[in-house]
């Protein structure tokens, strides 16, 4: 008689290790399809496979239906049907403490199969909730440097399959990489409309004007009015240049430089090319030789937003990381309202 095995399907259940019962219900509609003979039926339900293996391995039907909580006529009933499917018996004796020929090569054959079935469907299931996967994200240097550390350690203790990578640029090229589907989320301010990007607020900072430790400006620690700027040169970055104040616009005209990397920038102040002004989150930790005062107008903050292509759908790791970036982004913002420093965060 010739006998062969196809393929196997199921529907979902979360396999238990050790919990033979549990994974027995669970798994009353998965088939087996067999090739059909003059004497087989055509379909093996895997809920059957499963009760043979447990007898095979048990030794009798009696200890079978305990592991896994039916009663002995019940499993005596599966195992009929199983041999009527197939069209052969499977146990040498009735006691059902021996196996023929075909009985250990359906043995043989049933493990590894249920085996790669059950990984098969934990693997389905892992990625459905967003246990594993794949998750890019853009962020300003700012956001990566006090609201990341904090938050992709917390996200990859609870989710150690993922595989999460983080660049960081300015607010247009955040955007842009949305825009180009070259990441799935991006933390950065409002991009500019006309876009198929949907933007949410997370929080708001304020500008710091930041200046050598040796300039006039760094003499005080209150705020700076924009009349005390005047007759400065001002180096131009991508964060002021969405101010709208008109102050801050005359200042722009002015500014024969523009830098829009964060480090090059301190470093071109440092030198005494001019003043510059960022977010307060920019410059949490200052090098030595730059000072930093707050800006006095109220109206001049940046909003920081999470940014999404608004035509794709979140995969199940990016909900995840949305869901405790909210929390992080809400205690970050607590925080500044309280004018409290921001500063890096992690373990």
């Amino acid at each position: 008689m010739k006998f062969a095995c196809c393929s196997l399907m199921g529907l979902p259940f979360r396999p238990v290790e050790g919990e033979a019962g549990r994974r027995f219900r669970q798994t009353k509609t998965s088939v087996v399809h067999f090739r059909k003979t003059e004497h087989s039926g055509g379909m093996i339900r895997l809920e059957a496979l499963r009760v043979f293996v447990i007898v095979a391995s048990e030794g009798n039907i009696r200890a079978a239906a305990r592991r896994i909580g039916r009663t002995p006529s019940a499993v005596s009933m599966t195992l009929k049907q199983l041999e009527a499917e197939i069209g052969a018996p499977l146990f040498a004796t009735d006691r059902k403490n021996s196996l023929t020929e075909l009985g250990r090569f359906v043995l043989e054959t049933a493990r590894a199969q249920i085996a790669g079935f059950d990984r098969m469907i934990a693997a389905i299931r892992a990625r459905a909730e967003g246990r594993v996967g794949q998750l890019a994200v853009a962020c300003v240097p700012s956001i990566a440097a006090t609201l990341m550390p904090g938050l992709i350690d917390g996200f990859l203790a609870e989710r150690p399959g993922v595989e999460l990578e983080l660049l960081d640029a300015d607010s247009a090229a955040v955007a842009e990489l949305v825009e180009s589907g070259e990441v799935d989320l991006g933390i950065a301010a409002r991009p500019a409309p006309g876009r198929v990007l949907r933007f949410r607020p997370l929080l708001a900072d304020g500008f710091m004007v930041i200046c050598p430790a040796t300039s006039p400006l760094a003499a005080g620690t209150g705020p700076l009015a924009w009349e005390a700027l005047a007759g400065e040169r001002l180096i131009r970055n991508g964060a002021s240049d969405r101010l709208e104040a008109p102050a801050c616009r005359a200042l722009s005209a002015a500014a024969p430089l523009m830098v829009r990397n964060v480090t090059s920038l301190l470093a071109m102040v440092a030198a005494g090319l001019g003043i510059t002004l960022l977010p307060a989150l920019a410059v949490a930790r200052l090098p030595e030789g730059l000072v930093g005062r707050p800006l006095a107008d109220r109206e001049a903050r940046r909003e920081v937003g999470l940014i999404e292509r608004s035509d794709a759908p979140r995969s199940p790791a990016a909900e995840a990381f949305i869901a405790r970036l909210e929390v992080e982004a809400a205690a970050l913002a607590r925080r500044l309202a309280r004018g409290d420093p921001p500063a890096a965060q992690g373990r």
